[in-house]
């Protein structure tokens, strides 16, 4: 007569914000479920250096987006991490920024609750408040913005197709996630819908790294100078008043790396 085996504990996933790009800006808690975790579930952009504080013998499984190439597909992304759960692994589902501004923590953890899987979600430093403040521009201040919105220069059907009356305003900071490619129809959408094309705009690349790039101009000409110096994802676009201030009040200077390549 076979002897039943009791089933493996359920494991739990830790859907974990890496922050910007600087190491230095992960959160202790996020750290510490790090280098706990049996899996470590990662996307394209996040913190370098981070996957070093995981475990020798933690599984690695990478799942990258760049723009519309995906390495998994969504459905098979959230399968996976329910799959993992199931064997009774702590997995931790490791994203640059925060996992709730346009990460799509949101419709993983829908599938974690529809499976009765345990979860947690640990913030971490959106790129917009992170490559903002290295690159020396306050998203708001009290001469400049009252205001900050955030919006995606990418919808799901591949659009940008957004609310532009109401981010075309004065006295608001607007951050474009995943804009660079649409920037053209960003800034002409923002001229006419009655921002002046003298408004300041600019665009933050590899944000809090040793590789930040910032360009300040104004919406007439920010996509061609971005075109003219080569700059692609991921960058930010940040439009308002407030940039600026950036060439008075930059203060991170990007330190080239050591390797002589």
């Amino acid at each position: 007569m076979s002897q039943k085996t009791s089933p493996l504990p359920v494991g739990t996933v830790f859907i974990v914000g890496s922050g910007p790009g600087d190491l230095d800006l992960l959160t202790l808690r996020a750290a510490r479920l790090i280098g706990e975790a049996d899996a470590v579930v990662y996307d394209h952009l996040i913190a370098e250096g981070v996957l070093e504080l995981a475990r020798p013998d933690a599984e690695k499984i990478y799942v990258g987006k760049k723009s519309s190439n995906h390495t998994v597909p969504q459905d098979e992304l959230n399968r996976l991490l329910v799959d993992l759960a199931r064997a009774g692994k702590k997995v931790v589902r490791l994203k640059g920024g925060d996992p709730f501004v346009f990460g799509r923590g949101g419709e993983e953890i829908e599938t974690l609750v529809d499976s009765a899987i345990p979860f947690e979600v640990v913030p971490g430093v959106t790129a917009a408040a992170g490559c903002a403040a290295y690159a020396g521009i306050p998203l708001t201040h009290r001469d400049h913005a009252q205001a900050v919105a955030f919006a995606t220069g990418h919808l799901k059907d591949g659009t940008i197709n957004l609310d532009w009356p109401a981010l075309a305003r004065p006295r608001l900071t607007v951050v474009f996630y995943m804009g660079v490619g649409g920037i053209a129809e960003i800034c002409r959408q923002m001229i006419s819908h009655g921002l002046p094309p003298s408004h300041p705009a600019a665009v933050v690349q590899h944000g809090t790294t040793r590789r930040q790039r910032v360009l300040a101009a104004d919406l007439a000409t920010l996509p061609e100078k971005v075109a003219a110096a080569g700059i692609a994802s991921p960058a930010l676009i940040i439009v308002g008043t407030v940039v600026s201030l950036q060439p008075k009040l930059a203060w991170f200077q990007p330190q080239p790396s050591g390797d002589s390549a």
